[in-house]
């Protein structure tokens, strides 16, 4: 067994995984271990950004970790490697090195070609050649430098250090300054990220790489992108003053490149807003005797422990005004030309989190009990807000709740989250003064907003529904005569 071939065995390598759904990219939000930490299988070694949510990644070895590919807040493509542990730490050091330094190919002959820039990513080397060249005539008084040599040949190196007389006379060094213009003149970048610099026209060789190997990261390229004040700032006072807008300008400016939840949310929206028509309703509810009701709940022994909010009664009247339409419930199917009834309702429950706005929605809602309905949205919001929420609980969603009361915002016009086919916007509940059994009195009132899609439900069916949701809010009752 060779040396090269140990070590495979060794030091494995775990890359970034595809985490969900056909994700091509995640950020290293956070590490959890670092080189020489130890570590065990199953045991998790990092948080990584998708464009769904946070998801904290397992290592499948034991060992030692040996080394970290990319630091924290680098953006990295699915299949890559992130991470290689040393599952031998007891073997010693690596045996790798030496036999590439024994191997390592003569200069150039002065009758022969260079072979082309030498490949310097990780787990590259040099071609391995079956000729054997005879040995470079040496120059009387002058070190043999080989390694240094092929070093500045492959572009990996600056041109090594040596007397005037070797690059004088001899003829060999000549073709170095061709061979290793190709290295200078393209940089080190992977696809995504050339398209990416060529999208934002940056030019690559004027960006400064910070990956391993010299490779151009994303953030190389956005960073080239964004603006930098501090020479704006520099130049005027050591010039002449500067006129004070364009300073004050790039301090007040603040470039923040859009990806993961924020980018996969705007993206979503707009394919949404401009391809489902949207209709909205509203109606304004006295909802007095559900907020009577929310107090009296949370006093119930059955409820103990349960979080009981006017939220909970909400997303269970809107549950009971679909049961009572189940026409609602549908996807349109834009390949086949269909509609699609589903007999299933996963209600989406919209959460603002630090990193954008999720959706995450309780499977088969509309089979759930008051008490179970409870729990599983409390753990849901906690969840969200954690940022542990995974892409299976924000796929699959039918319909969907945002409450916009809890800023204290009356109602808006909601955009439906992509392939369902409502979303109830849920204002906040203020004390207004309302005629209720004839009498003007100061009553809890709320405004609700529907949006729907017109290709599923027409304005007669979105109508009705609205108004059984606002019907059980005003006379809760309605929780068990309807339900």
């Amino acid at each position: 067994m060779t040396a090269s071939t140990a070590n495979d065995q060794r030091f494995r390598e775990f890359k970034m995984p595809d985490v969900g759904e056909g994700l091509t990219e995640a950020e290293i939000l956070k590490w959890y271990v670092q080189p020489g930490d130890t570590v065990t299988d199953g045991q998790v070694v990092c948080e990584v950004e998708t464009a769904k949510a946070a998801v904290e990644l397992p290592i499948p070895y034991d060992g030692v970790v040996h080394e970290l590919n990319f630091g924290e807040g680098v953006t990295v493509d699915v299949g890559t490697v992130i991470i290689s542990v040393d599952t031998d730490p007891g073997a010693g050091p690596v045996a790798a090195a030496a036999a590439p330094a024994a191997e390592a190919p003569a200069a150039p002959e002065e009758d022969e070609e260079p072979q082309g820039r030498q490949a310097v990513l990780v787990g590259y080397g040099a071609a391995p050649s079956s000729t054997k060249r005879r040995p470079r005539r040496q120059q009387p008084g002058v070190p043999a430098q080989p390694a240094a040599l092929q070093a500045e040949l492959n572009g990996h190196a600056a041109p090594a250090v040596a007397p005037a007389p070797v690059a004088a006379p001899a003829p060999a060094p000549a073709p170095a300054p061709a061979a290793s213009a190709p290295a200078a003149g393209r940089p080190l970048a992977k696809p995504p990220v050339r398209k990416l610099a060529k999208d934002l026209g940056i030019d690559l060789a004027t960006v400064a790489p910070t990956g391993p190997e010299g490779i151009i990261t994303r953030e190389d390229v956005y960073a080239a992108a964004a603006p930098a004040p501090a020479p704006a700032v520099a130049v005027p006072a050591a010039v002449a003053p500067a006129p004070v807008p364009a300073v004050v300008s790039a301090d007040r400016e603040r470039r923040v490149p859009v990806k993961g939840v924020r980018k996969a949310t705007a993206q979503a929206m707009v394919a949404s807003a401009f391809t489902a028509p949207h209709v909205t309703e509203f109606i304004t509810v006295d909802v007095t005797r559900t907020m009577k009701l929310v107090q009296e709940l949370k006093q119930d022994p059955d409820m103990a422990g349960l979080r009981v909010n006017p939220l909970l009664l909400v997303a269970k009247a809107f549950l009971i005004a679909i049961r009572r339409h189940p026409d609602v419930n549908a996807a349109w199917d834009e390949a086949n030309q269909e509609i699609v009834y589903k007999d299933y309702i996963n209600l989406g429950i919209a959460a603002a989190t630090p990193r954008g706005l999720i959706v995450p929605n309780i499977k088969d809602a509309g089979t759930k009990t008051l008490p179970q309905l409870a729990t599983e949205l409390a753990e849901l919001v906690s969840t969200a807000r954690e940022g542990k929420t995974s892409p299976a609980a924000m796929s699959g969603g039918t319909v969907t709740i945002t409450n916009v009361g809890v800023f204290g915002v009356d109602t808006g016009t909601p955009i439906l989250n992509p392939g369902e086919s409502a979303i109830l916007a849920f204002g906040a509940v203020k004390l207004q003064p309302w005629v209720h059994k004839g009498k003007v009195k100061a009553r809890q009132v709320t405004t609700l907003a529907l949006s729907f899609d017109h290709r599923l439900i027409d304005g007669e069916l979105g109508s009705r529904l609205l108004a059984d949701i606002a019907a059980v809010l005003e006379q809760p009752r309605r929780l068990i005569t309807w339900g």
